[in-house]
């Protein structure tokens, strides 16, 4: 079973059909949309601000999101993923975006929907994305315009894949 704390009075709230991997960690002030699987030593930790996550999100093994005290929050839509090791803070994430593999997302950054951030890449704080792009790099540029092929190929196929992984452990 997955550890679920409370904290300031906040409770995690979860929507239907989620999994939660037994050594996941969800604290706080977290609201969970439908259809979202928390992967292995994710840490999903709601207690010094709120963390908002939309309907067919996953958020794979090892990765943490956290906010800014009283500063940032965190803010994610529908149909994300976000790869293993990414470390996410205080920052909104739109609908169907792909977070790669050990990239960061600092605060106050906003990624627009329809986006890829390659794996390994460092936003730094503030960044604004432009819709239907990919970045990628230290700190991250923008280094491509996302096709609709590599959209489908990719940002929909993982995420509609994680679902089927999450039946799996159900």
């Amino acid at each position: 079973m997955a550890l679920i704390k409370s904290c300031r009075g906040f409770d995690p709230k979860f929507g239907e059909d989620c999994y939660l991997a037994e050594n996941a960690t969800v604290i706080g002030d977290v609201i969970i949309g439908n259809q979202c699987s928390i992967w292995f030593n994710t840490v999903v930790r709601g207690d010094v601000n709120s963390i908002r996550i939309g309907n067919k999100v996953n958020i794979q093994d090892g990765a943490v999101l956290h906010c800014t005290y009283e500063k940032t929050k965190v803010t994610i839509g529908d149909n994300v993923s976000i790869g293993h090791n990414a470390l996410v803070h205080g920052c909104t994430i739109e609908s169907n975006v792909l977070i790669g593999m050990g990239s960061i997302v600092m605060d106050n950054c906003h990624i627009s929907s329809n986006c890829i951030i390659a794996a390994g890449a460092v936003l730094l704080e503030g960044t604004q994305t432009e819709s239907w792009s990919i970045y990628a790099g230290v700190p991250a540029k923008k280094v491509k315009t996302l096709s609709p092929e590599l959209f489908k190929g990719e940002v929909e196929r993982i995420a509609n894949n994680y679902i089927l992984y999450a039946s799996w452990f159900k």
